[in-house]
């Protein structure tokens, strides 16, 4: 299983930035893909972004593309997810997650491990 530390969520206003990051341990990151994840009140979780570790596919929620960027470091086995331009409808917890495959999928249900989630708020 791979063991998730999310950090960089916080409060700003609308059409800041902020870079949320995601270090992984457990397993080696060549095996597995890892996405951001987000959850408004009332709302159910969906996929913001996703990434291969191994060759660097990703994915995109057409709610930010432009906006966000999702990144990794392989020496500090990181992933971060840049978002400039923020809106409010970006307010949400932040989930990072994992998945043991390469291969990326947006589903939640792929994705066994998970983050304690960080609270990202942009106010109007």
């Amino acid at each position: 299983q791979v063991q998730l530390a999310e950090s960089g969520g916080g409060l700003v206003q609308a059409g800041g930035s902020l870079r949320l990051s995601c270090a992984a341990s457990g397993r080696t990151l060549s095996d597995i893909a890892m996405g951001w994840f987000r959850q408004a009140p009332g709302r159910e979780r969906e996929i913001v972004a996703a990434i291969s570790w191994s060759d660097g596919t990703t994915y995109y929620a057409d709610s930010v593309k432009g906006r966000f960027t999702i990144s990794r470091d392989n020496a500090k086995n990181t992933v971060f997810l840049q978002m400039n331009s923020l809106k409010p409808e970006d307010t949400a917890v932040y989930y990072c997650a994992a998945r043991e495959s390469p291969l990326i999928r947006i589903s939640i249900a792929q994705y066994p491990s998970w983050g304690q989630g960080t609270q990202v708020t942009v106010s109007s």
